[in-house]
């Protein structure tokens, strides 16, 4: 029977479950295409988050280019990315978004960001050259962003699908009830609010967002937020175990188990989403390529 209770730890502090277990070597493969990303001067949400999946999309190889530096203008309690002063906004950094696009061979690529809620548009204006210039450089490759929530600005959201995303992507990460703990900078209905004006805009993107569990929320909570994301046609969800990054985050309340996954993931597509994708070792953009193939494959 699933909890619908706050969640509590089922294991010992230090350990991880048999399931969260995995070997990761990196291959000669995983390093060159470090090296690439070095000589090219940037940063992949991969790397600065601790990304558990590093190895196995490198040596596919896909990667989830970081725009506007590697150091966030906000304190969530629950991410790796640097925190403080940020970096200046580099002009040469969608060329290069590009080149190294082109240079991997990716048929999708996704770009993100810090949140730089120091620049009058959120960094909207760098994400729309980025794409700019991997639609300029490779008209056939789709592109996916997963932007921050640009204080809720309807003209910074319009600036990045002005230039033809595939798919607009945006994760509210946890429940409502832990935004004060987990993400205290944030609001939940902000950022409902940026994936439901997304449609209005834009009425073919396809609009994505995901969830961390293990936080402390309930199941009924995740339930509730799927609810609320089907209900403003969000097409796609991914629903991940979060992992502290140190000892200073947010402690992890609970390993989730495979079959809560599961349970939330027939949830999802009984209410109607197009794409889930649910499990320990789900993050946002885990298998991106795999959902637009599968939600353009469906519209055609």
């Amino acid at each position: 029977m699933l909890r619908t209770d706050v969640a509590k730890p089922r294991v010992s502090k230090g350990r991880l479950p048999e399931w969260m277990r995995r070997r990761l070597r990196e291959s000669e493969e995983v390093t060159a295409l470090k090296k690439k990303l070095r000589a090219l001067n940037l940063h992949t949400v991969c790397q600065s988050a601790g990304c558990p999946n590093i190895a196995e999309c490198f040596r596919k190889p896909t990667a989830t280019f970081m725009i506007l530096g590697d150091v966030c203008t906000r304190r969530c309690r629950f991410c790796g990315v640097s925190k403080g002063e940020p970096l200046k906004v580099d002009p040469d950094e969608p060329a290069h978004v590009a080149e190294a696009t082109e240079t991997l061979g990716l048929k999708h690529v996704v770009v993100t960001s810090v949140t730089r809620d120091d620049l009058e548009d959120g960094g909207a204006s760098q994400f729309a050259r980025t794409v700019e210039e991997i639609h300029r450089r490779l008209p056939k490759t789709s592109v996916e962003v997963l932007i921050p929530d640009f204080l809720g600005s309807a003209e910074s959201l319009k600036t990045v699908l002005d230039r033809g995303v595939d798919i607009l992507n945006h994760n509210v990460e946890t429940v409502p009830r832990l935004y004060g703990r987990v993400r205290p900078e944030a609001d939940f209905e902000r950022s409902l609010n940026v994936l439901k004006i997304a449609k209005k805009i834009c009425p073919d993107v396809l609009t994505k967002s995901g969830l961390m569990v293990g936080l402390g929320e309930t199941f009924d909570e995740v339930i509730d937020v799927l609810k609320k994301l089907h209900h403003i046609d969000c097409d796609a969800i991914t629903i991940g175990q979060y992992l502290a990054p140190s000892h200073q985050h947010h402690p992890v309340v609970e390993y989730v188990p495979p079959d809560t996954f599961d349970a939330y993931r027939d949830a999802a597509l009984k209410m109607g989403f197009r794409w889930v994708n649910a499990g320990p070792f789900v993050r946002s953009s885990f298998n991106a390529e795999e959902m637009m193939k599968t939600c353009r494959g469906a519209s055609r």
